[in-house]
């Protein structure tokens, strides 16, 4: 890891960073923290490279747009890059996370007639057969290639299972015990930060998040890491007639003040403008088959920018190549049946 004279020291003299930036530079050395690519174009171009060390994203989106989907396929990305990852999960089991991984690996390698989760789920769960795993995937399109493709890189995927006291020490202790084994810090995922335990009082909702937020940067400033959290809606965030936004988010003051990255999602049919749905079925079906993710918050480059990327749920994943939303796009949803 790279020590810019900050993490060790609280007061530094410029000079002296300039100085050890200058040295590290004329030895070819990197002078600062590369980021870390999500996997996702054109995402990463957006965001500089992608996550940044130190710094603290925040994906907010309605119930069931893939909120998990994405930051999985983020941590898959960031294992075939040789990191280490840490996922907090408060909603889902180690199992289903590993579901969600081969069934979105068999998808990326074999396309759209790869397995599918929902076999890949009948699988898991067992048919009274005697076969393995790799056995049954083997009898799948993409099923053995996922499991090849993806079995090496498990070694690095830690998964906490959160519980109403697990709180930022435990995941930061966490962290640490795969740091002194692996050399190495691990890239943190938190699934999802409304339920993060905390160590004092706090009955409002903006008080807790203030206090989380606050911690969950401080984590990746301590280690070193982007901290990737993903973010509940409130009531009015997921009412039918509204496109979310970040202050939608539970806490979103708090959230958004913390954050240096905040990504939202919303599904594009109910957000695109009215006179886009009206020439037809057509461009309705079309819109269905792509979510919406904007860049609302960037401390290290452009914000406001929406971005488009096609579902492919049936396979737990998102296509990792998008584009820039080319439509008009509303902050009320719009209903044309």
């Amino acid at each position: 890891m790279i020590d810019d004279g900050l993490a060790s020291f609280r007061l530094s003299k410029l000079s002296d960073v300039l100085a050890a930036t200058d040295s590290r530079l004329r030895q070819g050395e990197a002078a600062s923290l590369r980021p870390w690519a999500t996997g996702f174009e054109p995402l990463d171009g957006f965001l500089s490279g992608g996550l940044r060390p130190g710094e603290f994203t925040l994906l907010g989106g309605p119930q069931g747009l893939g909120k998990t989907t994405f930051a999985l396929q983020v941590a898959r990305h960031m294992l075939a890059a040789g990191h280490q990852v840490l996922y907090v999960s408060y909603e889902h089991d180690a199992v289903n996370l590993l579901e969600r991984l081969l069934s979105a690996e068999a998808g990326e390698r074999a396309g759209r007639d790869a397995v599918p989760l929902k076999a890949v789920r009948a699988l898991v769960e067992g048919d009274g057969s005697a076969a393995s795993l790799s056995d049954k995937l083997g009898e799948t399109p993409g099923g053995a290639e996922a499991l090849a493709g993806i079995s090496g890189d498990l070694e690095r995927l830690h998964v906490l299972r959160g519980g109403v006291r697990t709180s930022i020490p435990d995941i930061a202790a966490a962290a640490t015990t795969i740091a002194d084994a692996s050399g190495s810090q691990p890239f943190v995922v938190v699934d999802y930060v409304q339920k993060v335990a905390i160590e004092v009082d706090a009955i409002e909702e903006e008080a807790r998040m203030s206090r989380v937020a606050g911690e969950l940067k401080d984590l990746a400033l301590t280690i070193g890491v982007p901290v990737f959290a993903i973010s509940a809606s409130d009531a009015v965030g997921i009412a039918d007639g509204k496109r979310l936004r970040t202050e939608n988010l539970r806490g979103a003051s708090a959230l958004a003040y913390e954050a240096d990255v905040v990504l939202v999602l919303n599904d594009k049919f109910d957000v695109v403008a009215r006179h886009h749905l009206v020439y037809g079925s057509a461009n309705a079906d079309k819109y269905r088959a792509f979510a919406v993710l904007s860049i609302e918050k960037n401390r290290g480059g452009l914000a406001d920018v929406d971005l488009e990327f096609r579902k492919r749920f049936d396979q737990a994943r998102y296509e990792r190549t998008g584009g820039i939303v080319a439509e008009q796009l509303v902050d009320t949803r719009v209903f044309t049946e």
